[in-house]
């Protein structure tokens, strides 16, 4: 794995043919799709997290979050207590829609081939973050994620292991997410002052708990100069007495934008 360097004509072509390859399975596939909002809240939490707003980053000016709150919020409107009943699939693009300046978008944070950039409706990938890492806390399938391709910061208040999160781009890299079990789930969003959060909502008393984790986590030198990343999450399944259950969920490989610092050993 290494940077691969694309010409701007490649890009385009590239973002041209999978846009419209998204758009054509959408309209002709036979998945269910979650469109339903709740009137009422669902009676049991499954799993709740937040994550905080605003970070102060290198280089990087605050308006750009100030705006990714703006853009969160209007992302939010489409996804809040959406339903998915059994057998539906949650589809982060298609409830959200592309994000424009005409829809009340504004300028944020991208990250585009591991460089920091600027682009309308940055910051979404917050709230896709937030929403795949409470997903594997629950019995829901996720069918569709992409993993971030660059480590971009450094894990400075980490509190996720590395690799938790989901990468979004309209709208062919989604977060597709499927109901298999016999029961609703709701998800709940909100932005506060400090903090986006979230909550997976259950219409019966959930039969599991879950807690994530990371296996055989490493930083190789390679060839070409640079570092790589990767780990595995695995997590714990618990169910009512107590009996554990042991889970794989994913595997991570990224490049990573700044020199790890290690510690001297003797290995």
């Amino acid at each position: 794995m290494m940077p691969i360097k694309r010409g701007s004509l490649r890009i385009f072509a590239g973002k041209f043919y999978y846009t419209l390859k998204r758009y054509i399975w959408w309209k002709f596939s036979n998945t269910k799709f979650a469109i339903r909002h709740s009137t009422n809240r669902l009676p049991y939490l499954c799993f709740s997290h937040k994550t905080p707003l605003l970070r102060h980053l290198k280089d990087v000016d605050m308006k750009l979050q100030y705006n990714k709150i703006e853009n969160l919020k209007i992302a939010i409107s489409k996804l809040d207590k959406i339903l998915i009943r059994p057998n539906e699939t949650f589809s982060y693009w298609k409830l959200i829609g592309n994000p424009t300046y005409k829809k009340g978008y504004k300028d944020g944070m991208v990250l585009f081939y591991g460089r920091i950039g600027i682009g309308v409706g940055g910051g979404l990938c917050q709230l896709s973050n937030l929403i795949y890492w409470m997903t594997i806390h629950t019995p829901l399938t996720v069918v569709e994620r992409y993993r971030h391709s660059y480590d971009v910061f450094p894990d400075s208040n980490r509190t996720q292991p590395f690799g938790s999160g989901a990468t979004c781009v309209y709208n062919y890299r989604d977060l597709m997410i499927k109901n298999d079990t016999e029961d609703t789930y709701e998800l709940i969003l909100k932005v506060s002052d400090d903090y986006l959060t979230g909550e997976w909502r259950v219409s019966s008393s959930p039969e599991f708990s879950y807690k994530v984790f990371e296996k055989n986590h490493s930083i190789s030198h390679e060839f070409w100069g640079g570092y790589i990343r990767h780990n595995e999450l695995y997590r714990k399944r618990y169910d009512k007495n107590n009996n554990v259950t042991e889970e794989f969920v994913t595997e991570n490989h990224a490049i990573m934008m700044y020199q790890p610092f290690l510690e001297n050993s003797d290995k």
